[in-house]
C-alpha cells in the first residue's frame, strides 16, 4: 500500500468517477493510505471505454461533474467522451492520485480475515494485496453483453459490442445491422447512417426519446462560469431541479409523467412523417420504465431512405446476416451490438467472500441488496461504491457518488479509533432498509416493464426509489449503532 498519513489502508477498485471520487474525499479529510487498483492501462472507466462514434452523456456536464470540482470550459451543454474522460484524468492530476493507483492490475478475488480484520484482495496475475477497508467502485456498467442469440458465432462480417468498438472497420459503403435501440445506439445510430451504405435498427422495444437543448458554450459564457463560478452554479441547480421533477413524476405522480410523454408524442410527429414507422416508434409501457433518450439526430436519422427500423424478432444470426422470426434473411456485412450491459451482476467476475468464508454470490443469490446500497451484512469494512439500489432513473449519479464517498470516508474515520478493528452492517438493519426500498420500487414506473433495471424475478436491484436529496440525508451520517463493532 501507499504510504500513510492517518488512518486505516484502503484498497479501492476502480479509476471511474466512482474510485476517483472516493480517493479525493479520502485525500481531502487526511487519509492518505490508499491504493486504487485499475484493470485497464489508463483511467476513465466507462468514459475510457466506450469510444463509439458520438458518444456523449445525457446528464448536462453541468452537473454530471464533481461539485467540489466545476469545470468552466466545457465545451458544449452535454458533453462527449473525449471531453469527460480529458475532464475525469485532470482531476487526477490536479489532486494528486497518479502515484496512488496500479495499471494492468485486474481484481478477481477477496476475502476478509477476522483475525486480523483486514482484506486480502487477489489480482488475475497472482499479486495479493492487505488492505483494512475494501471499495469496490466497479460500477453497474462496465461490463457489455452479448445477446443469447443462436448462430452468433457463425456470422463471417466483423462484429462487435459497441462498448468494444472495433474502429479500424471501414464502414462506407457497407451494410451495417444495429441490435438494440437503448442509451448507447440512439448515438451511434445516425453516426452509423452518415457512412454506412444502409443500416437495418433490429428494435424490440422503441424508447421514449426526447429533444435535448444542447448549445455550444460561446466564449464570453466560459468567460462568465470562471469569473464569477455562481452563475454556472446557477444553471446547475436548474438542471438539478428539473432531475429532481422528473424522479417525483416517475416515482409518486405518473400524471406528470404525462407532460414528457406529449413532448416524446409530438417529437414523433415532427421527424417521422410515414405513420407505419411511427407507429413502430411509439412506445407501449409506462414513461420512465425504461430509461428516457435525449437525442436531437435520432429520429431523423430513422426517417432516411437508407435506413429501416425491423421490429420482426431475430431467429438466429447466419454467415451472411440476420434471419427473422418468418424466415427472412436480413443481409449484412456489419454487425453493431447496441445490447447493454450486466448491470444487475453488482461485481461481476470477482469473487468476494466474507466472515466464515460466506461467499457474496451466495449472499446476493436473491438480487443483490446493500444497506444505503454501500454496505453488506457479514461483509465487514466492504463499502460499495454506485452499489444495488443507487442508479438514477433521472439526475446525476456523481450526485449520488458524492454521497457514498463521504459516507465511506466517515466509515474509515471510525475505523481510526483506536480498538476498532472493524465494522459490520447490522442484518436487521439492513433487512428493514431493503424492505422499505423494495415495497416502494413496486409501486414505482421501473416495476411496470421489463428492463435492465430489473431482474427476471421482477426485482430491481439498480434503481433508487426516491429523490437524490433524501439520499443525501439518509447518508449524511454514519450511525455506529448500524453496525457491530469489533
Amino acid at each position: 500500500m501507499s504510504s500513510s498519513t492517518k488512518g486505516p489502508s484502503v484498497l479501492i477498485v476502480g479509476t471511474g468517477f466512482g474510485g476517483i471520487g472516493t480517493a479525493i474525499e479520502l485525500k481531502r479529510a487526511g487519509f492518505g493510505d490508499f491504493t486504487i487498483l485499475e484493470r485497464a492501462d489508463a483511467p476513465g472507466g466507462v468514459w475510457r471505454d466506450n469510444t463509439y462514434p458520438g458518444a456523449a452523456c445525457d446528464i448536462p456536464s453541468p452537473l454530471y461533474s464533481f461539485s467540489f470540482e466545476p469545470n468552466p470550459r466545457w465545451p458544449k451543454r452535454f458533453s462527449h467522451q473525449p471531453d469527460i474522460l480529458a475532464y475525469l484524468r485532470g482531476v487526477i492530476a490536479k489532486y494528486g492520485l497518479e502515484p496512488h493507483i496500479r495499471y494492468g492490475t485486474e481484481v478477481t478475488g477477496a476475502a476478509f480475515d477476522e483475525d486480523t480484520g483486514t482484506w486480502w484482495v487477489a489480482t488475475k496475475d497472482g499479486e495479493m494485496f492487505e488492505a483494512d477497508v475494501f471499495v469496490p467502485a466497479v460500477g453497474q456498467l462496465s461490463r457489455p453483453v452479448l445477446p443469447d442469440i443462436p448462430g452468433r458465432e457463425r456470422f463471417a462480417g466483423d462484429a462487435f459490442h459497441s462498448a468494444q468498438w472495433d474502429h479500424g472497420v471501414e464502414l462506407a459503403g457497407k451494410r451495417v445491422a444495429v441490435v438494440g435501440t437503448g442509451a448507447s445506439a440512439i448515438q451511434f445510430v445516425p453516426e452509423l447512417q452518415k457512412r454506412a451504405k444502409h443500416v437495418t435498427v433490429f428494435q424490440r422495444t422503441p424508447p421514449y426519446v426526447m429533444a435535448k437543448s444542447d448549445p455550444s458554450y460561446r466564449r464570453w459564457q466560459h468567460w462568465l462560469f470562471e469569473h464569477l463560478p455562481p452563475t454556472q452554479l446557477l444553471g446547475r441547480l436548474r438542471i438539478f431541479l428539473l432531475a429532481e421533477y422528473a424522479t417525483y413524476a416517475m416515482t409518486r405522480h405518473p400524471l406528470l409523467a404525462k407532460v414528457f410523454e406529449l413532448r416524446t408524442a409530438q417529437l414523433r410527429r415532427r421527424h417521422i412523417k410515414d405513420r407505419q414507422l411511427r407507429a413502430k416508434l411509439k412506445p407501449a409501457y409506462p414513461m420512465g420504465c425504461k430509461r428516457i433518450l435525449f437525442s436531437n439526430d435520432y429520429l431523423p436519422a430513422l426517417a432516411r431512405p437508407n435506413v429501416d427500423v425491423e421490429t420482426r424478432r431475430i431467429r438466429e444470426i447466419t454467415a451472411t446476416g440476420v434471419r427473422v422470426e418468418d424466415g427472412t434473411e436480413l443481409e449484412a456485412d456489419v454487425l453493431v451490438y447496441g445490447t447493454g450491459f450486466a448491470a444487475t451482476d453488482f461485481l461481476g467476475p470477482i469473487e468476494v467472500r466474507g466472515l466464515g468464508g460466506r461467499s457474496l454470490r451466495d449472499a446476493w443469490a436473491g438480487g443483490a441488496r446493500a444497506y444505503l446500497g454501500i454496505t453488506v451484512p457479514g461483509f465487514p469494512n466492504l463499502f460499495c461504491v454506485y452499489g444495488p439500489n443507487t442508479n438514477l432513473g433521472a439526475g446525476s449519479i456523481i450526485y449520488m457518488i458524492e454521497r457514498q464517498a463521504r459516507y465511506i470516508r466517515q466509515a474509515v474515520e471510525q475505523l481510526s479509533r483506536p480498538g476498532v478493528s472493524f465494522l459490520d452492517v447490522r442484518p436487521e438493519i439492513e433487512g428493514r432498509y431493503d424492505a422499505e426500498v423494495q415495497a416502494r420500487l413496486g409501486h414505482s414506473v421501473w416495476s411496470a416493464c421489463t428492463s435492465w433495471y430489473r431482474q427476471a424475478d421482477g426485482r430491481v436491484t439498480t434503481n433508487w426509489p426516491g429523490l437524490v436529496t433524501e439520499y443525501d440525508r439518509r447518508t449524511r451520517r454514519l450511525d455506529v449503532a448500524d453496525y457491530r463493532v469489533v
